[in-house]
């Protein structure tokens, strides 16, 4: 799905609208006025708040997308070391040197019990580089790929575990494989294994990933068409007020949606709004709200005059269609406690503006 303007800020609303946010408790059993009034946009007299201004024939210009040849390069790189193992393309017929990077599994353990962070499968290791503490790494030359050994090591004093500095340790080590070295040399007989679709040689590897990034492209270009359109668009517009409960209620969704993201990254709500935007949360919300509720009561408008709005019967067959393509036996199943209604506005959005960048004057920079 598209994204609302003003970038990120638009994919916290979405996730949150179309995951069932309500209206916030107020802590005495009843929500917020401005949630109780209606706030559906198709409800709404949204003439009543915006003045148009020119919407058909918006000039904007876009840089142009291409793909880089040195991200095409690493991409490549990438995808070909990355899919080798001990059955192909692994170096296993000699004993393990300084400037090898191997393919490890290991599991630390303090007075015979594993510690937090000590464990690990597949971990690409470059002997000499100095990322393990003293000891692992040179405790791996001289041995084969497939064998197993135990470092008996200790902890430096000043190791940023207190439970583990100055700790003696046992690390039982695999090496896996060796990695053969990234000189730009690629096997076609190891490419062939890979198991992707369609890629049997450096040529198809190649082409695999010049198509991945190029689809990337095209997507980032899509994305600031609709941006630059969006920005021109509502540059036009004239407002003599915003409603409060529209307002209020992406506000409410914003909030709970940035508080449960801001958790999964173990910071407050404050601080994640600080990191990502520069603002507190208070000031970030503010903003934010006051212009979602504008730019969807401008689309709405849009939509009344030129009959873009999505009936009950085209809400219904878009929701059955996702529904039956996400594997639910009805609509309702599909939707959970989100309303009809928040899925009609996001529908809209995408009306309205794939209509506004189909009737845009696009200059490609």
């Amino acid at each position: 799905m598209k994204k609302k303007t003003l970038g990120l800020l638009a994919a916290i609303l979405s996730v949150c609208m179309l995951a069932g946010c309500g209206a916030k408790d107020t802590g005495n059993g009843s929500e917020t006025k401005a949630a109780t009034d209606s706030t559906a946009l198709k409800d709404m007299d949204v003439d009543k708040y915006v003045t148009l201004g020119e919407y058909k024939g918006l000039a904007v210009s876009v840089d142009t997308v291409e793909v880089d040849e040195d991200e095409w390069d690493t991409l490549v790189n990438n995808v070909y070391y990355g899919n080798i193992t001990a059955e192909n393309g692994g170096i296993m017929d000699r004993a393990v040197e300084t400037g090898d990077t191997v393919n490890i599994d290991y599991e630390g353990k303090k007075d015979g019990v594993a510690f937090d962070g000590g464990t690990a499968q597949g971990y690409d290791l470059t002997i000499g580089s100095g990322s393990f503490i003293a000891g692992f790494e040179d405790g791996l030359i001289g041995v084969m790929p497939g064998e197993t050994v135990d470092l008996n090591l200790t902890f430096p004093e000043n190791y940023g575990n207190s439970d583990l500095a100055g700790q003696a340790v046992v690390f039982t080590v695999t090496v896996n494989y060796i990695q053969p070295a990234q000189d730009g040399e690629f096997s076609d007989e190891v490419i062939s294994n890979f198991g992707i679709d369609g890629v049997t040689n450096e040529e198809e590897l190649r082409q695999y990933a010049y198509d991945y990034l190029n689809e990337n492209a095209q997507q980032n270009y899509e994305t600031n068409v609709q941006q630059a359109v969006m920005d021109a668009f509502m540059a036009n517009n004239t407002f003599t007020s915003v409603p409060e409960a529209l307002v209020q209620k992406y506000s409410d969704a914003a909030e709970s949606s940035i508080t449960s993201m801001a958790s999964s990254y173990g910071v407050d709500a404050d601080t994640f709004t600080q990191y990502y935007y520069g603002q507190d949360l208070a000031s970030f919300l503010a903003t934010y709200s006051e212009e979602a509720a504008k730019q969807d009561i401008a689309l709405q408008a849009v939509a009344n005059k030129e009959k873009l709005n999505i009936s009950d019967e085209e809400l219904d067959q878009i929701l059955l269609d996702r529904a039956t393509a996400a594997g639910y036996d009805t609509i309702e199943e599909y939707i959970g406690e989100t309303s009809k209604e928040d899925y009609r506005e996001y529908f809209l959005y995408d009306k309205v503006t794939d209509y506004l960048v189909e009737n845009a004057k696009i200059t490609n920079n």
